[in-house]
């Protein structure tokens, strides 16, 4: 059975985002890898989820801003088109002291907003865990709502 290490979520305003990411270009390469680079294809809406999924990663793992390069949590996207996360560095060495083996990912945005939830687990169950469309389903409502302020 496993056992839910921690929950994070984060949301980031997509319009602030990109103007930063506009006026600091050098933060992209800071911040993501080539790859997530890559597959945001110069979207900012994306880049800001993915931003949201490392930040929700850290508070996983009950670290802040700092405790591991933005670069070393990496969001890949499998065959399904499902995000996943791959660690590497200091990301992997906090999430190997915490005894997190498996994560669960959800992004998604809207024109104003981006949110990411991240799940770590001790050991994947014999059940299956939350389906990652649950988890976008709930999470689109959430973003429905705060676009339209209520």
């Amino acid at each position: 059975m496993s056992d839910v290490v921690g929950v994070g979520i984060d949301l980031v305003d997509v319009d602030r985002f990109g103007a930063t990411i506009t006026r600091r270009p050098s933060m992209v390469t800071r911040l993501f890898t080539p790859r997530e680079i890559r597959d945001a294809a110069g979207r900012p809406e994306r880049l800001a989820a993915r931003f949201a999924a490392k930040e929700a990663t850290l508070k996983v793992m009950g670290c802040g801003i700092g405790a591991a390069p933005f670069s070393s949590i990496e969001v890949e996207r499998g065959e399904s088109g499902a995000p996943s996360l791959l660690l590497h560095g200091r990301a992997a060495e906090l999430a190997r002291e915490r005894s997190i083996t498996q994560w669960q990912l959800s992004l998604t945005h809207t024109h104003r907003t981006a949110a990411a939830v991240a799940l770590g687990f001790t050991a994947r169950s014999d059940s299956e865990l939350v389906s990652s469309q649950t988890m976008n389903d709930a999470l689109g409502q959430v973003l429905r709502e705060l676009d339209h302020g209520n």
